[in-house]
């Protein structure tokens, strides 16, 4: 078999990932919610039969690592797929990240009754039901922070599945909008099937497989390349998250990194046992942290923009907050304990490479979801990032897990009974050091109707740590402002707000890097 030049290698993965960056142009074209068309909070890919992964946009890196396994929860469940079926499911305990995230999977067919590659994406919907808008609550069950979906048949042959349908938006709020939004997930997939179908004919099945294998045989190596540079032994670093919302108590995150040669042991068995608040993280959500810090790791090392998982052994303790089991709540670890384990992977490779790491970033998403019977809205916000030993760390900007743009106040304030009171940079939360931090920003919703408000957020009282001698960032402040009246919020939080109430976010700044001069 004659092999592919390393030229038409680079072509083909242009091309493929192509695919999967225009099936997000189409979902971001096409959805009616905030949260998705101005956000951009969805991930596009392409999988193979087998539902590994084969070409993903530059979307969300916690959907992206942890999608294949909710496409191989749909084959699992739909062995015989046919022609216009198309399969959904949030269950985070099936590969999905919380419930908000719903990943729809199409097949994709050649010639035969078999798929070929699958289709995937995954949107955060502005609410799935449950006990809170916005579907962010300080659940103690699953059950109470929405609708659980299985994988499902969302489309049979081309029809939409009209009895699932109507009982998912009978148990959402703004049902008319999750129908829309689902719609135009349902046409980015069909425009990647298209789009592949073409390259295939273009190509040749034969000559696309082959591609694939040598592109997978190349981020292997290129992987080993990078782990042969860290100096073998073991490396332990240990982050907290504050709290669960339920209980004040610190909760521990713990890795041992165990070096050997090209392969490496990531082992979180110590952590805490799962909670009895919205902060586990599912398996699936640990190992797309794990996916994305060795990403940049590659990068950094190589100058490569590709990880193979191959090398890593990835141990966790089942019931544990970095492997929860049903019915533990989940909507926090997808956003909150995702930062905290990249933290502690970061932490522990900073001691073996100590001139490449950069100090914490501002580890938090700052999750703020609201809303009534009319309307749903939620949105993350952005910090600061963490210095490192060549650069002072960036202001305002989303981090680690989270990659979504900010929405415009112009699209709020049109969209929703809603007024942006204050939208800047905060001034001096980045850590002092030879290189500073970040600053964190300061965001501050003044509400125009009555409404319920959720808050997930972390590091308000645990600062963003610095490295090599710098100094930590600021912790973030949630508040109310009710008059003349200012009250301090927790970090996890639900409250009613009135008329013409404030909330105002003020979001951690990074960490510095070096002592100061």
């Amino acid at each position: 078999m004659i092999p592919i030049t390393p030229i038409e290698l680079e072509i083909f993965k242009n091309r493929i990932n192509a695919i999967c960056e225009e099936m997000g142009v189409v979902l971001g074209r096409s959805a009616f919610s905030s949260n998705i068309k101005e956000r951009k909070d969805y991930s596009c890919a392409l999988f193979d039969f087998q539902g590994e992964i084969i070409a993903q946009a530059a979307h969300i890196p916690v959907h992206l690592g942890s999608m294949p396994m909710s496409v191989k929860a749909a084959v699992r469940a739909f062995p015989f797929l046919a022609p216009g079926d198309a399969v959904i499911l949030n269950d985070p305990y099936r590969g999905g990240t919380h419930l908000p995230d719903i990943t729809l999977v199409s097949p994709v067919f050649l010639k035969g009754n078999r798929p070929a590659f699958f289709a995937a994406n995954r949107a955060h919907h502005a609410d799935v039901g449950g006990k809170s808008p916005g579907s962010m609550a300080l659940a103690t069950r699953l059950e109470d922070e929405g609708v659980v979906i299985p994988p499902t048949l969302f489309k049979k042959r081309g029809r939409k599945n009209e009895k699932f349908l109507k009982s998912f938006l009978a148990r959402v709020r703004v049902p008319e909008e999750r129908l829309a939004d689902l719609s135009a997930q349902d046409s980015a997939n069909d425009v990647g099937t298209e789009r592949l179908i073409d390259l295939v004919k273009t190509l040749g099945f034969s000559s696309i497989a082959r591609a694939i294998r040598q592109y997978r045989a190349y981020e292997e190596k290129i992987t080993r390349l990078a782990l042969a540079r860290i100096p073998k032994g073991n490396y332990f670093f240990q982050d907290f998250l504050e709290d669960d919302g339920i209980s004040d108590r610190l909760i521990p995150i713990r890795v041992m990194l165990r070096v050997r040669k090209d392969k490496m042991e990531i082992d979180f068995s110590r952590s805490s046992p799962q909670v009895a608040g919205p902060v586990n993280a599912t398996q699936s959500i640990t190992h797309s942290a794990v996916a994305y810090v060795f990403r940049c790791l590659v990068n950094a090392a190589t100058g490569e923009d590709c990880v193979s998982m191959r090398p890593f052994k990835i141990l966790t303790q089942k019931g544990s907050v970095v492997d929860a089991r049903p019915p533990a709540p989940v909507a926090g670890g997808n956003v909150e304990t995702s930062q905290r384990i990249v933290d502690v992977l970061l932490g522990a490779l900073s001691k073996a490479l100590p001139k490449i790491i950069p100090a914490a970033s501002q580890g938090t998403m700052n999750n703020i979801a609201f809303g009534s019977d009319r309307f749903t809205y939620y949105e993350t916000l952005a910090g600061g990032s963490g210095a490192s030993t060549t650069q002072e760390g960036a202001s305002a900007v989303h981090t680690h897990m989270t990659n979504t743009l900010n929405t415009p106040i112009e699209a709020l304030e049109s969209s929703l009974p809603l007024r942006i009171r204050a939208y800047r940079i905060r001034p001096n939360s980045g850590g002092a050091g030879k290189n500073r931090g970040g600053n964190g920003l300061i965001r501050e919703y003044e509400f125009l109707a009555e409404a319920r408000v959720s808050i997930l957020s972390e590091r308000r009282k645990q600062k963003p740590w610095g490295l090599q001698g710098g100094g930590p960032g600021q912790a973030g402040n949630n508040s109310l402002i009710r008059g003349n009246q200012k009250m301090i919020l927790p970090g996890k939080c639900e409250v009613r707000v009135k008329q013409n109430d404030r909330i105002r976010i003020e979001t951690p700044g990074g960490g510095g890097w070096g002592k100061s001069r």
